[in-house]
């Protein structure tokens, strides 16, 4: 299914995704919406992983994947005009709010951290996921995230729906 990059209305980024189920799924939606999927190394399972492999059914071959050493090296291969988007559960903009445009790379962090502050500091915008039943600033008393793969459908459909592209 290769799309050229400059082609692609929008992308997915797993920053050192690292439970395979996670990937799998992911890459799933990304097959389902027609959307390329980077992962940024390092990852914390092969792409051969029996549990990526199963998460993600025999939809693989209509995944259009990447795998980069680092953000870095996404960067230089994207087109100029683009907009690298943070995904995360704090100090983003409201997803419902945020005006997504074509090109526009969603990048979402580690399971276990997120993204790193430095990762953070090179987005253009963060978006954040509004969670009524969030846990408070010590993680406490409701949900302190979402599922890496759920945010990631909810995101890239909210972004899709907004530039009409399904």
């Amino acid at each position: 299914m290769n799309q050229s990059l400059a082609a692609a209305a929008l992308r997915v980024a797993l920053f050192e995704p690292r439970i395979p189920p996670n990937t799998g799924n992911v890459a799933r939606t990304c097959a389902a919406f027609r959307t390329p999927l980077e992962l940024i190394e390092p990852l914390g399972f092969s792409l051969d992983d029996r549990q990526l492999k199963r998460a993600g059914l025999d939809y693989w071959p209509h995944v259009d994947v990447t795998v980069h050493r680092d953000l870095d090296q996404l960067l230089l291969k994207l087109p100029e005009q683009r907009r690298l988007i943070g995904c995360s559960r704090f100090g983003g903009r409201p997803l419902q709010a945020f005006p997504f445009q074509f090109g526009d790379v969603l990048l979402f962090g580690r399971e276990d951290m997120g993204l790193p502050n430095s990762i953070r500091a090179q987005c253009d915008a963060i978006v954040t996921i509004p969670m009524p039943g969030a846990a408070d600033s010590e993680g406490q008393g409701g949900v302190r995230s979402l599922n890496l793969s759920v945010a990631c459908a909810l995101v890239l459909y909210t972004a899709g729906v907004r530039l009409s592209l399904w």
